[in-house]
C-alpha cells in the first residue's frame, strides 16, 4: 500500500481535532513546498528521526540505448537520494 498525499492530509486531520481539514491540506501542501524548494536549491533535507534527502550531482557519462545498442552520451544532472536514519533503519527491520 502507497501512502499519498491525501492520507497524509487526513492523518493530520485526524491527529489534530483543532485543524480544520483545509488547514490540515494546507499544513502538508506548506510542508512539502518548502522541502521541494529546499532541494531545488541544492540543499540537503534532515529530518530527525526519519532520515536525510541528499542532493547530488552526477557527471554526464557514456550510456547506451538498449534497443538499438547505439552509443550516446547521458548528461550531467542532479539527483536526490535518501538515507534513513538508524532510528527508522531500526523500527523497519523490528527492532
Amino acid at each position: 500500500m502507497t501512502l499519498t498525499k491525501a492520507d497524509l492530509v487526513q492523518q493530520v486531520y485526524k491527529s489534530h481535532p483543532n485543524l480544520t481539514k483545509a488547514q490540515a491540506t494546507q499544513s502538508v501542501e506548506a510542508f512539502l513546498s518548502l522541502s521541494k524548494h529546499s532541494l531545488i536549491g541544492g540543499n540537503d533535507l534532515l529530518l530527525s528521526g526519519f532520515g536525510k534527502f541528499n542532493v547530488k550531482n552526477k557527471k554526464s557519462r557514456r550510456g547506451r540505448n538498449p534497443q538499438t545498442g547505439d552509443e550516446l552520451t547521458l548528461d550531467a544532472r542532479r539527483v536526490v537520494t535518501f538515507k534513513p536514519s538508524g532510528i527508522l533503519r531500526n523500527k523497519i527491520n523490528g527492532g
